[in-house]
Parts: C-alpha cells; sequence; structure tokens
C-alpha cells in the first residue's frame, strides 16, 4: 500500500474526513515518527510495533561491478519491530 492508497482508505472510510484531512492527518503522523526517529527517540505503536534507530559501524565493502573494496562509513538506520497483536494477526490460519 502506498501513501496516496492509505491516504485514500482513511478518507473512504470515514466519509466525515475530506480528502484533504485526511492527507494531513497521514502527513502529520509520518512527519511526527520521522522527527522524533531523528532525536533518537523510539516510537511504539501498541499492538502495530516499535521503531526505532540503530547505529551500524564502519565497514569494509565489496562494489558487486568490479569486486573492488570500498570503505563504507558508519551510519544511522531505521528499524521497525512487529508487535505482538500484529504478528499474531499475520499468523492466524
Amino acid at each position: 500500500m502506498t501513501k496516496s492508497e492509505l491516504i485514500q482508505s482513511l478518507a473512504d472510510r470515514n466519509p466525515h474526513l475530506l480528502q484533504r484531512d485526511a492527507e494531513r492527518i497521514v502527513t502529520t503522523i509520518l512527519d511526527e515518527i520521522t522527527a522524533a526517529l531523528a532525536r533518537g527517540d523510539r516510537v511504539e505503536l501498541r499492538g502495530f510495533g516499535a521503531f526505532s534507530v540503530k547505529q551500524r559501524g564502519a565497514r569494509t565493502g565489496r562494489n558487486p561491478r568490479t569486486g573492488e573494496t570500498v570503505s563504507v562509513d558508519a551510519k544511522v538506520v531505521p528499524y521497525f519491530k512487529t508487535g505482538k497483536e500484529l504478528r499474531e494477526r499475520l499468523n492466524e490460519n
């Protein structure tokens, strides 16, 4: 599902919301999650999962095209861990 599909689904399920209001809601939520992660905070949505950031250390990598070794700098990457309720809903058969 893309962001625009999420906005459309939210607007369809809530006819009292205008399309632009649904877009503002989704954009605000995503912006707040992004801002919290940029500050190094953890964002937990009960029943859904938790967003956090992880440090990746510097390492030596390999260019797959040429086979040449290259230096890869340390970086911070986003990480998502699913919540128990989401895992259970995905695995119910």
